[in-house]
């Protein structure tokens, strides 16, 4: 195990004097975890605030697979760049949307020459063939349009508005975890809150129909490069 940062071991002893061990295993309320870890935190900047899932899925099944999107209602404390693929009406909504970047084989070149100025990218369904040009280069950038996602679609301007209000995409590693950011320390208790609500009810709705028993069997919040909280999965189910 690599070694901790002293202030690691700070808010770790923090949170550790804030909770007792039984609370620690078995889960404490969202809220709770985020007051601690909002006054735990010592870090010299406004880090992001993550949300860990442990699902009881079998990752190796690809029907069990889980895939979805939220739009954060109190946004990500970020600002999101979007690249559109889209030709015609479809391009000149994008545009009007608000989008950064709009085009098509031009977009292509754009990304083939290694200019990736977005963190978000929409394409029509029509113009997926381009996009395939580039998927080794947008697919481990976790940036590859997908319909689950909402990212290919006919309807770019409500796209283009929901990844520049602050839409998340959430998949499962293949330890079947999903890992989601909600927002950042500086949003406070109240917009967190709302935050984790919107993407815990996404993660819900994306339960796949094969799964019996517990969909979610454990989950955390931490902040970036800090110490994870175990919460009350009760409080994620619906």
């Amino acid at each position: 195990m690599p070694k901790r940062s002293k202030r690691y071991q700070k808010e770790l002893s923090f949170l550790h004097e804030k909770f007792s061990a039984k609370e620690m295993t078995s889960g404490v309320s969202v809220e709770a975890a985020l007051k601690a870890l909002i006054e735990a935190c010592s870090v010299n900047f406004d880090p992001t605030v993550d949300l860990s899932v442990n699902l009881g899925i079998d990752p190796r099944k690809a029907e069990q697979n889980v895939r979805g999107f939220a739009v954060l209602p109190e946004g990500l404390g970020r600002e999101v760049k979007v690249a559109v693929f889209a030709r015609g009406p479809k391009a000149e909504e994008a545009k009007q949307a608000g989008a950064d970047y709009v085009g098509a084989e031009d977009l292509v070149a754009l990304i083939q020459e290694g200019k990736i100025f977005f963190n978000s990218v929409i394409a029509t369904p029509d113009c997926m063939t381009l996009v395939a040009k580039v998927g080794k280069i947008l697919g481990p950038k976790g940036l590859m349009p997908n319909p689950k996602t909402g990212t290919v679609t006919t309807d770019v301007a409500n796209a283009v508005k929901d990844a520049k209000a602050g839409k998340v995409e959430f998949k499962n590693d293949k330890g079947g975890t999903i890992h989601v950011p909600v927002g950042k320390v500086s949003f406070g208790l109240s917009r967190l809150l709302s935050n984790i609500k919107a993407v815990t009810s996404a993660i819900n709705r994306s339960k796949p129909q094969t799964i019996r028993g517990n969909f979610i069997k454990s989950a955390f919040l931490s902040h970036s490069q800090g110490p994870s909280v175990n919460i009350k999965i009760s409080e994620l189910t619906l």
